[in-house]
């Protein structure tokens, strides 16, 4: 037999405080006037013993007398094994048993008075369905995640919870859709990595008085309505098209102004535009067309000009 791990210590749950001379009593994560604190659910942040009285007693020792006259086949329903990453919390007549979650490994249990609760302590995931949103910016933009989750607390998320796989989904989803519901559009799209550890963090704190401890959480996909999605396109692509023309035209400010770099030089050198002439005839006869152009002389073009 395995000795059952211990539970933890007794915790600061019930802690008196008080404000503008007003004393509240906190039990579990929720603050409740001191009157009444009967009235209010207790979450159960502490591995409380209680006395199962006389007819518990009886009760116990009965199922201890039966175990020992049926010994043959009593082991067979005594003795339980969970695997190494479970845990198995173990309700006496109702009430935790002393010494908090049994195993990994082998324990034993008494018939008839003792419920079992097997907890798997490794990490969960699941998706959050996609989720309708609308944005600060009043656009309506389909959104999932995937959550990473694992209990380290057994009691905890057995007795402060129905089903914690099913709680921790539903708050992952709701999470979800109120954080989004106050960025815009474009922080969405940008800040996909600060809004997956802003829900991280508000998911652990909520999650743990559950006894569960949210490892990462992820934004998965954003999707975005088609109309908006050709709007955007057209948007993206008049943008492009302006800062071409943005482009070519500076790039025609650029030329024209070696042009006119270029015409100095030549007017100071008549001969230089003859070069030019000699050059163009060669890129042409470079081709190989069959039509070449000759170049007429300069000052044939003066004689007749100072007539």
């Amino acid at each position: 037999m395995v000795d059952a791990e211990k539970g933890p210590g007794p915790s600061n749950a019930h802690q008196q405080k008080s404000s503008n001379n007003n004393n509240y009593e906190a039990i579990g994560m929720e603050a409740v006037p001191n009157g009444n604190s009967k009235s209010t659910a207790r979450l159960i942040t502490e591995h409380e013993q209680h006395d199962v009285g006389f007819c518990g007693a009886i009760l116990i020792g009965i199922s201890i007398l039966l175990c020992i006259c049926f010994f043959p086949l009593a082991p067979f329903f005594i003795i339980k094994v969970v695997a190494q990453y479970e845990k198995a919390v173990i309700l006496r007549l109702g009430c935790i048993r002393k010494g908090g979650a049994a195993g990994p490994g082998l324990f034993f249990f008494l018939p008839c008075v003792d419920e079992i609760h097997v907890v798997d302590m490794r990490t969960i995931s699941f998706d959050v369905p996609p989720q309708e949103i609308l944005t600060k910016d009043s656009v309506t933009v389909t959104v999932d995640a995937v959550v990473y989750f694992r209990i380290q607390d057994a009691v905890s998320s057995v007795c402060n919870v129905d089903n914690v796989k099913t709680a921790t989904r539903l708050l992952a989803q709701t999470t979800l859709r109120n954080m989004l519901g106050t960025k815009s559009l474009s922080e969405i799209l940008s800040e996909r990595e600060e809004i997956s550890n802003s829900m991280q963090r508000i998911l652990d704190v909520a999650t743990d008085p559950w006894g569960v401890l949210v490892e990462r959480v992820e934004v998965k996909d954003v999707r975005l309505p088609q109309n908006l999605q050709r709007a955007m396109a057209a948007e993206a692509e008049a943008h492009r098209d302006a800062k071409a023309k943005v482009i070519a035209a500076e790039g025609e400010l650029n030329a024209s102004k070696a042009l006119k770099e270029a015409a100095d030089v030549i007017a100071e050198s008549p001969a230089a535009l003859q070069l030019r002439y000699l050059q163009t005839l060669s890129a042409i006869a470079a081709e190989r067309n069959s039509t070449i152009l000759f170049p007429m002389p300069i000052d044939m073009m003066k004689a007749f000009a100072g007539r």
